[in-house]
């Protein structure tokens, strides 16, 4: 799994979709209209210190100080525990708390809410009930993803990804290097695919195939979603080594380890035979064309006669119309300042596949902005 922009990610990071009607004046025409756009500018501004915030809390451990049974705890004994100053952690907590993240119930007194409760080492531990978004919210507010921002300016100037400025060596090549970064990597891309893989196992008519294989599948969560919901269907599972590193746990954990095999490999230079079905879901995004093509060329010359392409992205209309969570546009830059990639529309992606070979059959809606695009051999 190489990458993902997940449909939470979008609901988390940047809220309901909006758009501006083209037809209104540009200069707020009324003092109501202008303190409309000045609350809207706060907010963009305000936050990035809220990431900050979030981030600073997950990393020095504020939110496991707090059971996860919703029973308060004062600050003054979250300060303790963390060995910080009782009136800065008051601080911090009470900005947690206006971020939904925790309650205060009573002043000076501290509960987690449910969004905090998803970023509790309870729920991140292997024992937990599956619904950490911990290493989505570690990656995205840690330098590997933020560092590359900081030269956003430069890649405006040359279209080019900006990862290594920062870095000395591109996105993947980087991870490669640290096994640590790369497995904090994978788990961000894995929770933040855990909501759209349940969309897509519910979505897609899945029961008319044998073999799926999931190309690029990372720790096999999206394989195993779809597997769950059609267990007719038997599962192959392609990745880099460090991909698939924890796939047999996923999978022995959602009880499909026993009809799965597991690849590691490199899509640039084949992927397994055996399917009837070929799975990319948010691998596309990660590339620039030419090299979208390649991967495709690849999943071509495996594919058979009568077999399936599936290829699951986030997908831009052709313009900023609403229908489209703003998470789409900043994971774009995203991709921009970092791999070289982007999120593109559906004729752009159908144009890859076609291409590669393929002749565009269909596309299954999902939950914004994610959809499902299909074709066959050509």
């Amino acid at each position: 799994m190489h990458r993902t922009e997940p449909d939470s990610e979008c609901r988390v990071l940047c809220g309901a979709p909006g758009s501006v009607d083209a037809g209104r004046p540009a200069v707020p025409a009324s003092q109501q209209e202008i303190d409309v756009a000045q609350g809207q500018l706060a907010r963009l501004v305000f936050g990035q210190l809220a990431a900050r915030a979030v981030g600073t809390a997950l990393r020095l451990g504020v939110l496991d100080r707090f059971g996860r049974d919703g029973t308060p705890r004062p600050a003054a004994e979250v300060a303790a525990g963390l060995g910080a100053e009782p009136r800065a952690t008051l601080r911090l907590l009470r900005a947690l708390a206006a971020l939904q993240l925790l309650a205060e119930p009573a002043p000076g007194s501290f509960a987690l809410a449910p969004a905090g409760a998803l970023l509790h080492g309870d729920a991140e531990s292997p024992e937990g009930d599956g619904t950490s978004m911990a290493a989505f919210v570690r990656m995205f507010t840690g330098p590997v993803v933020l560092s590359g921002w900081d030269h956003l300016a430069d890649s405006l100037r040359t279209g080019e990804p900006s990862f290594e400025k920062a870095f000395g060596v591109d996105c993947f090549g980087y991870l490669k290097q640290n096994p640590q970064a790369s497995a904090e990597f994978n788990a961000a891309m894995s929770q933040g695919t855990k909501a759209p893989a349940a969309a897509l196992a519910a979505a897609y008519g899945f029961d008319r195939y044998k073999t799926v294989v999931d190309v690029g599948g990372g720790d096999g969560t999206l394989l195993a979603a779809i597997l769950r919901g059609h267990p007719g269907l038997r599962g192959m599972l392609f990745d880099t080594p460090e991909g698939v590193a924890e796939a047999g746990a996923v999978l022995a954990r959602e009880q499909v380890a026993e009809r799965v095999t597991v690849h590691a490999g490199d899509f640039f230079a084949g992927v397994p035979a055996g399917g009837d079905l070929y799975l990319l879901k948010s691998v596309v995004i990660d590339w620039e064309d030419d090299a979208c093509v390649a991967i495709l060329d690849q999943c071509r010359r495996a594919v058979p006669d009568g077999g399936r392409l599936l290829v699951v992205e986030p997908v831009l209309p052709p313009a900023v119309d609403g229908s489209t969570p703003p998470g789409a546009y900043l994971s774009d830059l995203n991709m921009l300042v970092n791999t070289g990639g982007r999120v593109r529309t559906r004729a752009e992606i159908e144009g890859l596949m076609t291409r590669a070979g393929f002749t565009p059959t269909g596309l299954t809606p999902l939950p914004p902005p994610f959809a499902a695009l299909e074709a066959a051999p050509a």
